[in-house]
């Protein structure tokens, strides 16, 4: 054998092991990549967690007023659970007297938030405010705020995580924002009616959609006697 011959020989070896390196880095790294992705689903999973905690335990210290500018999207997944123990703590307000209203965007999809809220004893408002859109926040005794920070602008993207803020001065000023829109906003039961007039949908098509009592609806929507 020649030395041109063993030296074509060894450099195909070398090609042979570069290129199984290769396979093993590219799955090595798509395996990273994948890991990366769980590890950031886990942590928005944990932040979003806690923004609810934060605002559950908040409201557990009120004693005369809750308010608050929501998303109020329609629940999925782990945000059932978390939307369950939110209407617990509404309820249990209501029955100690505290004032608790919610504004909420004026989309239909935001119906199912508002028909939980308003039966657990909340007051619920559909605002057209173009800052209802992009805020999240509830205030407590004009005493506690916790504002709600998305992952990215925009009204559809959730609330990932929050931010208890002990402050009267900021209190104030959401206030006078929340009030400043609910004046002139229309009710949740005002607006199931605006809804199926303008869409021509019935009350079980309706109910059925957003997930809310069609018998409630009806009633809603029956006409005064």
């Amino acid at each position: 054998m020649t030395i041109e011959t063993g030296l074509l020989i060894l450099e195909s070896i070398l090609l042979i092991v570069t290129i199984i390196l290769l396979i093993y880095s590219i799955k090595e790294g798509r395996g990273r990549k994948g890991l990366l992705l769980e590890v950031g689903k886990a942590t928005k999973i944990l932040t979003r967690q806690e923004y609810f905690l934060t605002v559950t335990d908040s409201m557990m210290d009120a004693k005369t007023e809750v308010i608050g500018a929501i998303t109020g999207r329609l629940p999925a997944g782990d945000d059932r659970k978390r939307t369950q123990d939110v209407t617990a703590n509404i309820e249990r307000l209501a029955k100690n007297n505290v004032s608790v209203k919610y504004l909420l965007p004026k989309f239909p999809d935001r119906l199912h938030i508002g028909y939980l809220y308003t039966k657990a004893g909340a007051e619920v408002r559909y605002s057209g405010c173009a800052v209802v859109h992009d805020i999240r926040y509830i205030v407590v005794d004009e005493k506690l705020v916790v504002i709600g920070i998305p992952e990215s602008t925009g009204e559809k993207e959730a609330t990932k995580k929050g931010y208890r803020i002990p402050s009267e001065g900021l209190a104030v000023i959401l206030k006078e924002h929340f009030y400043g829109c609910w004046d002139k906003n229309i009710r949740y039961e005002d607006y199931v009616k605006e809804v199926i007039k303008q869409t021509g949908t019935t009350t079980k098509s309706l109910a059925r959609e957003l997930q809310i009592d069609e018998e409630e609806l009806e009633k809603l929507t029956k006409p005064s006697a």
